[in-house]
């Protein structure tokens, strides 16, 4: 049978998965009740943040090691610890922080790339202008967040997997750019069933167990709209800049909008708007036809107050028999010629 002592002897060597300090550090076990005719145990733990995915893994954790102490049932509660506790043990957390990309890593510049819907290439611009600013000399990496519609590494034709050395997973690299995405992290293109805490946990694991290096700009791919992942990439990040992309169509150019006014709402500045497929040009006689309609991109860009940084038409990659890159641009390619002239204008704003 579990006593007050045994259950505090095996609280008191748990952590807070925020503060990296014991709950008797902490003072983080406030209350305890025995029920010994049912061996039910309720605790009530003080902890830095609750409701997230960390407090989950901690309550099975405790669930687990007062179980294995004896416990038939266990109820537990979770409730903040006062500020001036959180404040003392602080300094740790934050160092950790620093050293990561969420801590606002000096030299790195984020971009996030958001549509107001699917379908609009947004994973396609992210790509294109990752491999750009790589031609122009930039450390550039990508961070696949478009958690459900997972598409980067198909895109640049990736087909191994990251590694792990020690406790920093290693990104894998394609045409100088490094990525991780949660195409690697599932098999077979499965569907992801997760609910949003775990989602919510992988995305903080790619800025903070990812051995980035040296990085002049690290694009995001986000899932489309303003849904609870995209505002989760919005609050991980310390600074971001964003790139909407549209369609020519007003229709999409309106959708679109509410991603700019989520970004303006986060306090996140509008870099430019991209107006994806915005004409096909005809090979044979060179005339351009405005297949999805005209005026989307610039319409956007008025009402967000900010510039149209390119248009990109309707057309393929070149095939290349030794290189598997399905939607990756050659440097000589009209498209290519015109995400090389976005990635420029992108750095001169990044310079003023």
């Amino acid at each position: 049978m579990l006593t007050q002592e045994k259950v505090l002897e095996i609280l008191h060597s748990v952590e807070d998965p925020f503060l990296h300090k014991t709950l008797e550090e902490t003072g983080g076990v406030e209350e305890i009740k025995i029920k010994e005719e049912k061996d039910h145990v309720s605790v009530k733990v003080l902890i830095a943040k609750t409701n997230t995915a960390e407090q989950m893994e901690l309550q099975q954790k405790i669930v687990n090691e007062l179980k294995s102490g004896g416990a038939a049932t266990v109820g537990l509660r979770f409730d903040k610890l006062p500020d001036d506790v959180i404040e003392k043990f602080q300094p740790q957390a934050e160092e950790e922080q620093e050293a990561s990309l969420l801590g606002g890593k000096p030299g790195t510049n984020f971009i996030s790339i958001a549509s107001g819907k699917g379908g609009v290439g947004k994973s396609t611009v992210t790509v294109n202008l990752a491999v750009s600013l790589t031609r122009l000399g930039k450390k550039v990496g990508i961070i696949d967040a478009d958690i459900y519609g997972f598409s980067v590494p198909d895109m640049m034709g990736v087909e191994e997997r990251p590694v792990v050395r020690g406790e920093k997973i290693i990104p894998v690299e394609r045409f100088g750019v490094k990525l991780v995405s949660m195409g690697f992290f599932v098999e077979d293109n499965s569907p992801i069933v997760w609910r949003g805490p775990m989602l919510g946990k992988m995305l903080t694991s790619f800025f903070k167990e990812v051995e980035w290096g040296d990085l002049d700009y690290l694009l995001l791919d986000l899932p489309p709209g303003t849904g609870d992942i995209a505002m989760d990439v919005h609050s991980l990040l310390p600074t971001s800049k964003e790139i909407i992309v549209t369609t020519p169509h007003p229709t999409a150019a309106f959708v679109a909008a509410r991603a700019g006014q989520m970004a303006i709402k986060m306090e996140h500045d509008i870099l430019g708007v991209v107006e994806n497929m915005a004409y096909f040009q005809s090979k044979e006689t060179g005339n351009k036809e405005f297949v999805f309609g005209r005026g989307g991109g610039v319409k956007l860009a008025d009402e967000l107050k900010t510039d149209v940084l390119g248009h990109i038409p309707l057309e393929q990659p070149y095939e290349e028999e030794d290189v598997f890159a399905p939607s990756v641009y050659q440097e000589d390619h009209p498209t290519g010629v015109v995400y090389r002239n976005m990635a420029a204008k992108v750095i001169d704003k990044f310079s003023k």
